[in-house]
């Protein structure tokens, strides 16, 4: 069994389609077909149920799949280890994050990466959905809440803390509140997967009623809100680390509650055969991430 076609096998796994697979190893479609079909032949089974719009894997290609996902990884860790000493770090690195955290933190990390590693490349899911990083064929996902996935390795990179901040202009017209109670009379901007806020009393985390007149999905419809005067935002010190910066937003400190102690999380399908472009990353991102945690 030849690793290339171990490789198109999960990136047609990966994709959901012949084209698509193409797409990503940049290769012909053709290629993938016949590549695909010699591997079938090889193991005597059919791995995908095939239409003219998806494929899907048959009960055989869900029992390859982890041992595909092994000898890939096994690669990949091989190729790395022994490539460290010229320095090289190669490869399509494939991370998912949450939208705002991918757009101001790893767009940041990224430039001065791409450019000591000339041959390693990232195809970057920018998403505040949690996605199935072994499905998909992700090397690393960055997540902001606690893991939940038991079967996955999560490695925490750095605290980010929620945050309460509002524009200067709102804060002037509308008063800044004290206490957890003053949030009543306050316009606050609603994240429909976090109808209460969570705020610590006592050592104690509760969840508070708050109201605002817009709720939206969007992270970074919450933040712009935020920033045109339309309310109390709450978000994470990472999401609105550039607004406090600069004063375009400015954090409320509540007296009488703290704030819920969040952090970055990297989860990686195993802790084994952990790509080289993977570790190098998480280094780079760990050192943008303290800087910033320093000038807080």
């Amino acid at each position: 069994m030849l690793i290339s076609d171990v490789r198109i096998f999960l990136a047609v796994h990966a994709t959901g389609g012949l084209s698509a697979a193409a797409r990503q190893l940049d290769i012909a479609p053709m290629q993938v077909s016949r590549r695909l079909a010699a591997l079938e032949e090889e193991l005597g089974v059919r791995l995908f149920h095939r239409t003219t719009r998806s494929v899907s894997l048959t009960a055989e290609g869900e029992a390859l799949l982890p041992y595909a996902q092994t000898m890939s990884e096994a690669e990949e860790s091989a190729i790395g280890e022994f490539s460290q000493t010229s320095g090289k770090v190669t490869g399509m690195l494939r991370m998912s994050t949450p939208s705002v955290f991918g757009q101001t933190i790893v767009l940041a990390v990224l430039p001065r990466l791409l450019a000591q590693h000339p041959e390693l490349r990232v195809d970057l899911n920018v998403s505040d959905r949690v996605v199935d990083i072994v499905a998909q064929g992700f090397d690393l996902a960055l997540r902001i809440a606690p893991l939940v996935d038991s079967e996955l390795v999560a490695r925490k990179v750095a605290a980010n803390p929620r945050v309460i901040c509002a524009a200067p202009d709102y804060l002037k017209r509308r008063g800044t509140p004290r206490v957890a109670d003053d949030l009543d009379s306050h316009d606050c901007l609603l994240l429909e997967a976090i109808p209460r806020w969570p705020l610590v009393k006592d050592g104690t985390l509760y969840r508070k009623r708050v109201a605002g007149r817009l709720q939206t999905t969007s992270v970074d419809a919450v933040r712009t809100a935020a920033l045109r005067g339309l309310g109390l935002a709450m978000l994470t010190y990472l999401d609105v680390y550039t607004q406090l910066q600069e004063g375009s937003l400015i954090q409320v400190q509540l007296q009488d509650v703290s704030m819920e102690q969040l952090a970055v999380w990297a989860i990686t399908p195993t802790r084994r055969f952990v790509p080289r472009r993977v570790k190098v990353f998480l280094e780079a991102l760990e050192a943008e991430l303290t800087q910033q945690n320093q000038s807080r």
